[in-house]
């Protein structure tokens, strides 16, 4: 089902290529995503309705959702749905109200102050995948946030589906967030769309929110334009185990990893044979209760691996080489573990906390860094909402004080009129 590997025979280089892996799309698709996101921002809506005929998520007469679709599809949303959606996004309400920044100041010598104020974003776009696969989990994660950082105005683009509609699902949720447009398209075009403006689309200042490789590609496109989030590779869980865990529970979380599609990695990392080979045992057995067995035998087959380490210190090193976007912990003394770990986007410790209860309801936020940029990158959070900006205060005597370090350094740099911008000063004062 997983390819083994004993970590203990491996070299230096042979390590690094388990954990070499990248969240950046393929050359081919950058440049044919860079292509299409010129044209739509060349070409603005008749490009976007082009490129929609073309490859999909495109929506009869125009892509803005009407308001009164919106409002029907949240009137007929069935009501246990609407309890969940309520509940988690009140969850991720309360986990993102306590990220929201405070500004601040110092004094660096008196008479000088530096001071640094967040401020929200004025208009975001959030991406969320539909289609075949509507992800109203997703709309959650980007959209609250954004409302919480106090953006003032946030849109969505999500791809319609074949038939040209777009999921009610979707629409509810984005009524029950009150977002303010909804626009049904998908692919490099929204990107495109979000990050230039069309006609009729107004630009916005961010991107957020994950897709295929041609979004991420998209995003990567317009980044020196507008600002995004982060690249999206496939979604990927690594789950630490030792002799102690039970292994009903750790197939179960890689399994629930596997589901989200066949180029999903699934890495287990272990310092016992034999709990490795009861986990599988029971992998094997919970996959005949699943719908979507196929694609998680194809991502276990093709992306998955069993690691034994030599020792816990070795599993703890792999894990944190790999920065996997979903770590959990199943070993006896997980804190331990967890103070240890400085690489992963979300951490799940202990027995009763499986990953799926991450993507919906504890109110963490979904939105991670793949492909090993959890080394470098964080989770989204209210934070990616705002910008900062730095204000500084001096009187003439704190000037005076720096007087000597701007003199010097600017000499040493060549820069005179550097120079001359705080000596003018004092000769204006003696005059």
């Amino acid at each position: 089902m997983m390819r083994r590997i004993d970590l203990a025979s491996l070299d230096a280089t042979g390590r690094a290529a388990l954990v070499t892996r990248s969240a950046v799309p393929a050359a081919e698709v950058r440049r044919a995503a860079a292509e299409l996101v010129e044209a739509v921002r060349a070409g603005g809506d008749a490009a976007l309705a082009e490129a929609g005929a073309r490859f999909g998520g495109a929506r009869p007469g125009g892509p803005r959702v009407p308001g009164r679709e919106i409002a029907a599809a949240a009137a007929a949303l069935d009501p246990a749905l609407r309890d969940a959606i309520t509940v988690a996004a009140g969850n991720v309400r309360r986990v993102h109200t306590d990220q929201v920044p405070a500004s601040s100041a110092v004094e660096v010598v008196p008479g000088v102050t530096v001071e640094r104020h967040w401020t929200p974003l004025r208009r975001v776009g959030a991406y969320v995948p539909g289609g075949s696969a509507p992800l109203p989990s997703t709309l959650i994660m980007t959209v609250v946030p954004a409302r919480v950082a106090g953006v003032g105005s946030i849109v969505v683009a999500t791809p319609a589906r074949p038939d040209g509609t777009v999921d009610p699902v979707l629409l509810a949720t984005a009524a029950l967030l009150e977002v303010d447009e909804v626009y049904a398209m998908g692919g490099a075009q929204a990107i495109a769309a979000l990050a230039y403006g069309t006609e009729t689309i107004p630009a916005v200042d961010k991107i957020v929110g994950p897709g295929n490789a041609w979004v991420t590609a998209a995003k990567l496109a317009v980044a020196g334009e507008c600002a995004i989030d982060m690249p999206a590779g496939p979604s990927e869980a690594l789950v630490l185990a030792d002799a102690d865990a039970d292994p009903r529970h750790v197939a179960a979380d890689l399994l629930a990893q596997a589901e989200h599609g066949p180029d999903s990695p699934a890495v287990l990392v272990t310092t016992d044979e034999d709990a490795a080979e009861r986990i599988l045992a029971e992998a094997e057995a919970l996959l005949g209760r699943l719908d979507r067995a196929d694609v998680i035998r194809k991502a276990l087959r093709d992306h998955g691996m069993v690691v034994i380490a030599p020792d816990s210190d070795g599993a703890l090193r792999f894990a944190d080489d790999f920065a996997p976007e979903h770590l959990s912990v199943h070993l006896s003394e997980p804190e331990e573990a967890v103070a240890r770990v400085t690489s992963a986007g979300s951490v799940y410790v202990g027995p009763w906390a499986p990953e799926p209860v991450g993507d919906y309801a504890s109110g963490a936020n979904h939105v991670l860094p793949t492909g090993g940029l959890a080394c470098s990158t964080g989770p989204l959070g209210t934070e990616d909402f705002g910008s900062w900006r730095q204000v500084q205060r001096l009187t003439r005597e704190g000037l005076e004080t720096l007087r000597p370090t701007v003199v010097g350094l600017a000499t040493a740099e060549g820069l005179t009129a550097h120079r001359a911008a705080v000596e003018v000063r004092f000769e204006e004062a003696g005059r």
